[in-house]
């Protein structure tokens, strides 16, 4: 392991932490970041899906994951509920796509769409039912869970470093079962403290900036 992914783990799991228990209270900050990982997963995901290379292996897919992140930072800086449609969506595409991964499935085309669509569906439900707070709170709670245990598998070498941010949801569901109700366990943690910390807080959402 390099120095410099050494650090890129110590960051990842600070971050981890942070985005686990305090979430929806750093919400609005870290918005335009979480769209812009989002963005980068799903470009590069769809390149990926599409032409069969293996995940971040060509310049191709990292330039359309970057350019793909960096509209989705964008509009998350901008739009508000687009923020949140992302932020679920996101979270909503990594289930979907490491549902596939556990069961067997490698991520091809059929593992991309799979993850779109679970996430347009979440997408549409937390804005079509109005439960934006809770649905940041457990996409927070258990996506800084899932980047805090792929930290470790990462330290363990089980996994990638470099694939941290990327999906670590997927990293995670893919590895051992003890693993995953590690992951599961710290996930209901944060998800407790959260709901009992922000239970008179409400975030006032921003005017669109355009």
């Amino acid at each position: 392991m390099t120095f410099e992914l050494f650090c890129m783990g110590i960051i990842a799991l600070f971050v981890g932490v942070l985005i686990c228990f305090s979430g929806y209270r750093l919400f609005l900050l870290l918005l335009p970041f979480w769209g812009f990982f989002a963005g980068f997963a799903i470009g590069a995901g769809a390149i990926t899906g599409l032409f069969g290379d293996a995940f971040l292996a060509t310049t191709t897919s990292w330039v359309v994951g970057f350019f793909t992140g960096l509209i989705f930072a964008v509009l998350s800086y901008l739009f508000y509920i687009i923020g949140v449609a992302l932020l679920a969506g996101s979270f909503g595409y990594a289930l979907g796509v490491g549902f596939m991964g556990l069961i067997g499935v490698d991520f091809g085309l059929l593992v991309w769409i799979v993850g779109i669509v679970v996430g347009v569906i979440v997408a549409a439900a937390t804005i079509l039912l109005n439960i934006q707070k809770w649905v940041i709170i457990i996409v927070t709670s258990f996506g800084g869970a899932a980047t805090i245990v792929a930290v470790f598998l990462a330290v363990l070498g089980i996994i990638d470093l470099s694939a941290l941010g990327v999906n670590a949801v997927r990293e995670v569901f893919q590895e051992s079962w003890l693993w995953f109700l590690l992951f599961l366990g710290l996930g209901i943690v944060g998800l407790v403290s959260q709901i009992r910390t922000t239970q008179n807080f409400m975030i006032e959402p921003p005017e669109n900036r355009i």
